[in-house]
């Protein structure tokens, strides 16, 4: 299998690759090339946590441990160290050498405080006085003062003091607050100042007496992965004792300024009990992922043009009755940001949360923001006494304190909270909505690819279906039950759902159409995920592509599978898109002839969403929604402007427009077609007579 899968890891870094390149890219707007540099630090960040922090035990376990790709863990850790350093010293050419000049000619400075005249440095001393220097505390090393705690991704300062009087030295820490922004201005005005540049210049303050010997910036990263044990009786509890004890996780990283000593990096790497591999020396800006406060600037003609998603039918409703009705008539397919998530999504949980005729309200939680729609309405179905149920998954990563804190609130106002299983997370993306209709219950579903997190929604890029179908719609009341019950899952209708019958669905799809390829019928695959590294899949599709079947994928982040290699998967073809958006969503479309089979839902194609999570992926069969899925797939093959194609060696190369043909990238595209559904929908609105509108 090594000679048939990419590595993991350095497809992860891939994607930094392909950030990078869109900093670097003069066609972005200038802050958004500065988000881009800041979201490659965030990745790396992610990394280290979590990837890195496995492959370092695995090494220290002592077994010889290979990847599919037959790497040992050394062998992909050396690999990633050579990788990350060279984009280091990349992402930090382009900041100084690119980015800041750039910044400066359209009058934002990124500057130091030695350049600030008399009058500014002034009114400086007194902001440090009054906002900094009162948060500040050195921690010395000594006897009697241990080397300190060192929190993890929170920027320091190293400094070497030494007392003239007694010639004695010592190493202090210094952390940099990280309740302050990481630029300061004096008064608002002039250049953008970082915040260890300026607690460096007041360093006296701090050492009264002392002399400066040295001082430099050092960023440490810890392993952030975590277990919760099978056998914790109170899984928020376990969680909450893990979390605690996360904080003191393994250094898996130390970021050092390039210029500094042999002697304070020794002191360093003694103290954090580290060797020179896991060392990564930073010339220039420590934690790039701190420039989203300089992209987040009120500079808008600098970024791209605002987007605020459409309102698309049945969602301009005048009631729930009108919502509820058009959905038991017909499937909708929402496309976010394209189409607006708060008048879909959000519309929908409010109004079943209002509507008298509702009688149940349930849904998931894996992500979610403080400004959610999601949590009041819940709230507020509870207290009109509906059954309102919420499952909270507590094992979101970077998720958990926030899911903790919206899991009392929601059991204070009387919500059925649920929090799941120790060893499977809840990833789907479900709510079902039980309402009476006339005589009789009917329910409703809304099955998404995204999260209920209403500010990623206008970042990500997602796919909702909302169905009133009979058997898609027991099938989630049937999940529901088993997830907040105590009972064995009950035999699908529809729904592929993991770990029970997801892996096998997909494999029976991808053979199936394979099969109507060796009969001579025209098939193809169509996938569309953020991440495909399951070896399993990914010779089914090797098989597929041998029977004849065209594969396309189009893959965000991770990709396992090696295309265009003659004899295994010539007939194969991977690409990335990234933009403004995060493309996010997944779905799945299996042509055979004239039979077509359309699937969207949770999981990506990874050993861990297969089978190690709760998924819920959903047939797509509405005309209408198929045509959508069609479209969407269409456009992400015809960009060719931020686009990358995979090679068989796994090196992404961009795509660029054939000479004499224009640009087209797809999210151009799908806005634009997003922005003329809108005008159609708004005449309609206005005048709902089609021959008027005709004659108009």
């Amino acid at each position: 299998m090594a000679e048939r899968v990419l590595n993991r890891e350095l497809s992860a870094l891939a994607l930094v690759d392909r950030v990078l390149e869109l900093a670097a890219d003069p066609e972005q707007p200038l802050l958004e090339r500065v988000r881009y540099c800041s979201i490659v630090s965030s990745i790396l960040d992610e990394l280290f946590m979590i990837r890195v922090a496995g492959l370092l035990d695995q090494a220290a376990s002592g077994l010889a441990v290979r990847s599919a790709d037959g790497r040992l863990p050394q062998q992909v850790l050396a690999e990633i160290r050579e990788r990350v350093l060279a984009l280091g010293r990349a992402q930090s050419k382009l900041w100084t050498r690119d980015l800041c000049p750039a910044l400066a000619g359209e009058g934002i400075m990124i500057g130091s405080v030695e350049d600030l005249s008399k009058s500014r440095l002034d009114t400086l001393e007194r902001r440090f006085k009054r906002e900094v220097f009162p948060v500040l505390t050195p921690l010395g090393v000594g006897p009697g003062q241990p080397f300190p705690y060192i929190s993890p991704l929170s920027l320091s300062l190293g400094v070497n003091v030494r007392n003239p009087k007694t010639d004695e030295e010592r190493f202090a820490r210094l952390k940099v607050p990280e309740a302050l922004p990481r630029f300061l201005q004096v008064n608002g005005k002039g250049p953008l100042l970082p915040l260890e540049s300026v607690i460096a210049h007041y360093l006296p303050w701090l050492f009264p007496g002392m002399e400066i010997e040295e001082h430099k910036v050092f960023r440490v990263t810890r392993d952030a992965d975590f277990e919760v044990s099978d056998e914790a009786d109170d899984l928020l509890e376990a969680l909450q004792t893990e979390l605690r004890r996360q904080r003191f996780g393994d250094v898996v990283r130390l970021e050092v300024s390039e210029s500094m000593s042999d002697s304070m990096l020794t002191q360093l790497k003694e103290g954090l009990g580290i060797g020179d591999d896991q060392v990564y020396p930073v010339r220039g800006l420590i934690d790039m992922s701190e420039l989203a406060q300089i992209a987040n600037l009120p500079r808008h003609e600098l970024k791209f043009e605002p987007w605020i998603g459409v309102t698309r039918r049945p969602f301009n409703a005048v009631d729930s009755r009108a919502l509820f009705g058009s959905l038991r008539r017909t499937d909708a397919l929402v496309h976010v940001p394209y189409d607006s998530f708060e008048s879909s999504v959000e519309s929908f949980v409010e109004q079943a949360a209002r509507d008298p005729q509702v009688s149940a309200l349930k849904t998931t939680v894996y992500r979610t923001s403080d400004d959610t729609a999601l949590v009041p309405a819940l709230i507020a179905a509870a207290e009109m006494g509906k059954q309102a149920v919420c499952l909270v998954e507590l094992k979101a990563r970077f998720e958990e304190h926030r899911n903790i804190r919206w899991s009392h609130r929601l059991e204070q106002a009387g919500v059925h909270v649920v929090f799941g299983f120790s060893h499977l997370k809840i990833h789907a993306k479900a709510t079902l909505v039980v309402r009476r209709d006339l005589d009789s219950l009917r329910r409703y579903v809304h099955i998404g690819t995204g999260n209920y997190h209403a500010v990623t929604a206008r970042l990500y890029e997602d796919l909702g279906l909302f169905t009133a179908d009979e058997d898609i719609t027991a099938d989630v009341a049937d999940l529901f039950n088993y997830l907040t019950g105590f009972s064995e899952p009950q035999e699908f209708r529809k729904l592929l759902v993991a770990p029970f019958n997801l892996r096998e669905s997909i494999v029976k799809e991808i053979r199936s159409t394979a099969s109507a390829a060796k009969d001579g019928t025209k098939a193809a695959i169509r996938i569309k995920v953020n991440a495909l590294h399951d070896e399993q899949m990914i010779e089914e599709l090797y098989r597929a592509s041998d029977a004849g079947v065209q594969v396309d994928v189009v893959v965000r982040n991770i990709c396992g599978l090696q295309p265009g290699v003659k004899g295994m998967s010539e007939n194969i073809r991977v690409r990335s898109v990234l933009g403004r958006f995060l493309e996010h969503s997944r779905f799945f479309i299996f042509e055979r002839g004239d039979e077509s089979r359309y699937l969207l839902g949770s999981a990506d194609l990874l050993p861990r969403n297969l089978d190690h999570r709760i998924e819920v992926v959903t047939p797509v069969e509405s005309r209408k929604p198929q045509s959508e899925l069609d479209g969407i797939f269409e456009a992400l093959l015809e960009d060719n402007a931020q686009a990358w194609k995979l090679g068989a060696n796994g090196s992404w190369q961009r795509i660029r427009p054939a000479a004499g043909k224009p640009v087209q990238t797809a999210q151009g595209h799908l806005m634009t077609r997003a922005r003329s559904r809108g005008r159609r929908q708004a005449a309609l609105l206005r005048d709902p007579d089609p021959r008027d509108a005709r004659r108009r």
